[in-house]
This record gives structure tokens, sequence and C-alpha cells, in this order.
């Protein structure tokens, strides 16, 4: 089976586009679609869509996998060099929008094709992990904080805007009323 792999990282980020260019890229008519909202470098994530992309694999039920671009697998290099590794093992090709250099490499000779694709990939995992890492460092350079929260580096307030003591109270009552945690988020829209 042929399977696009599309992972966002917020609720708010739309995978239209990362499957139309795959699909238009690779000339893809038949595949199976798994969605993934969630990050790729946390430990702690729970990544249960990419869970069942990995069954597959082992399963030998994946001939070709499709991602926009690497990183939309795994952000960490190690983990990222595992994944592929288990793909190769379960002949599972990779193809990728973004990085179109993996399909270069398929075409060199043995055991060339192997020693080129080895060291780009770690070269893309390093630069992955690397961007990461600079984002965040970036995000934390442009804040400071303050006794009055988080503000960025022009003065604007970071963060949530606090609930109105009217809304808190109304939660209040609602909630010694005995109304679920549920009725009362369905009856209060905070954001």
């Amino acid at each position: 089976m042929d399977l696009i792999f599309i992972r966002t990282s917020t609720k708010e980020q739309t995978p239209t586009l990362q499957i139309a260019d795959i699909a238009k890229t690779f000339s893809l008519i038949k595949y199976e679609l798994i969605q993934e909202t969630d990050s790729a470098y946390k430990e702690s994530a729970k990544r249960v869509e990419f869970e069942k992309v990995k069954k597959l694999i082992l399963a030998h039920k994946v001939s070709n996998l499709y991602v926009w671009d690497l990183d939309r697998l795994h952000r960490n290099r190690k983990r990222l060099i595992e994944f592929l590794a288990l793909c190769k093992v379960s002949n599972t090709k990779i193809y990728s929008f973004n990085q179109q250099w993996m399909q270069a490499i398929q075409q060199v000779q043995p055991p060339f094709n192997e020693i080129m694709f080895d060291l780009m990939l770690s070269i893309m995992g390093w630069l992955s992990e690397d961007e990461s890492a600079k984002k965040s460092s970036r995000v934390k350079m442009a804040v400071r904080r303050t006794d009055n929260g988080t503000l960025s580096y022009k003065g604007a307030k970071w963060g949530r805007k606090p609930i109105s003591k009217k809304t808190v109270a109304k939660i209040k009552e609602m909630h010694i009323a005995g109304k679920s945690i549920r009725e009362i988020a369905k009856s209060v829209h905070i954001y």
C-alpha cells in the first residue's frame, strides 16, 4: 500500500497543502492517509497515529511512505534514523516532497546509495534538530518575564487573557449547583 503521513504541530495548521504537494509531485492516485496533530520532538508525546504507521510498516503492509518533510516524522535525529532503519528492514521506501534528494540517492549503485543515504540522513536529522533548538532559543530571547506577566521584546503582554470575575463567579455558581465540568464548559465560552 502507498501511505501518506501528514503531521501538523497545531490544530490551526491545515494539512491540505501538504497532501496536495505530495499527491501531485509523486502522481499518487490511490493511497491511504494518516494524519496527526502533535509534536514530533517531545519525549513524552503520545503519537497514536504515528504508532499506527509503525505497526503497518512492521506488518509489511506499506510499500511506499510519503511525507511532506522528514521533520514530519521526527525532529529528533536519533529517532528519525531509527524509524528510517525500521522502514529499510521492512522494505518500505520513503519519499519526501521537501527532500527529493532521497529519490536521487535511490538511483545510485549499491553500496554507495546506502552510504550516501546514511550521510544525508544524519545531516538532515542534525539540521532539523538544530533548527528546532534555535527556534526555541529565539522565542526565549524575544520574551521577558516580569511581575506583570510575560512580555514580548516590544512590550506586548503574552499569554492568555485573564478570565473576568463575572465569568469566574458564573463557573463557581454552576459548580455549586451540581453541573458537570462538561456542562459548564458548554455554557461558558471563554476563548
